[in-house]
C-alpha cells in the first residue's frame, strides 16, 4: 500500500513540473506591426493607418498584430496594455505571450528595437 501512495505522489510531483514547463515553453516574442483585427495587414480607410485602425477599435475591433502573412489577435482587457497599443498603431512592436492559433494572450508589448 505504501508503494501506491509513494507512486502517486512521485506522478503527481511530474505532472506538475511538466505542467509548469509546457505554459513556460509556449510563451514567446512576436515581432511585428501593431494593427486591428478588422483590417488585418491592409487598411481598408483611404489616409492614414494609424486612424483606420483605431476608427476600426472604437467600433469593437480588437488590436492585432501582423508578423510577415500571419496576422495575430491580441487578447488583453488591460488597460494600460490596450492604450500602449493605441500609442502604437501602424508602428513596430514586440509583444510577449502565449499563441493560441490566430491569437496571442498578451502578456507585454514593447516597442521594436
Amino acid at each position: 500500500m505504501r508503494l501506491v501512495q509513494v507512486g502517486l505522489e512521485v506522478c503527481w510531483v511530474v505532472a506538475s513540473v511538466l505542467a509548469g514547463t509546457g505554459f513556460a515553453a509556449s510563451a514567446r516574442s512576436f515581432t511585428g506591426t501593431v494593427s486591428d483585427a478588422m483590417c488585418g495587414a491592409k487598411h481598408m480607410m483611404e489616409g492614414d493607418p494609424a486612424a483606420c485602425l483605431r476608427a476600426c477599435v472604437q467600433k469593437g475591433a480588437k488590436y492585432a498584430l501582423v508578423v510577415g502573412n500571419k496576422v495575430y489577435t491580441l487578447d488583453t482587457q488591460d488597460p494600460a496594455t490596450l492604450a500602449f497599443l493605441d500609442k502604437l498603431a501602424n508602428q513596430k512592436a514586440t509583444v510577449k505571450g502565449q499563441a493560441n492559433g490566430d491569437g496571442i494572450e498578451v502578456s507585454s508589448v514593447m516597442p521594436a528595437k
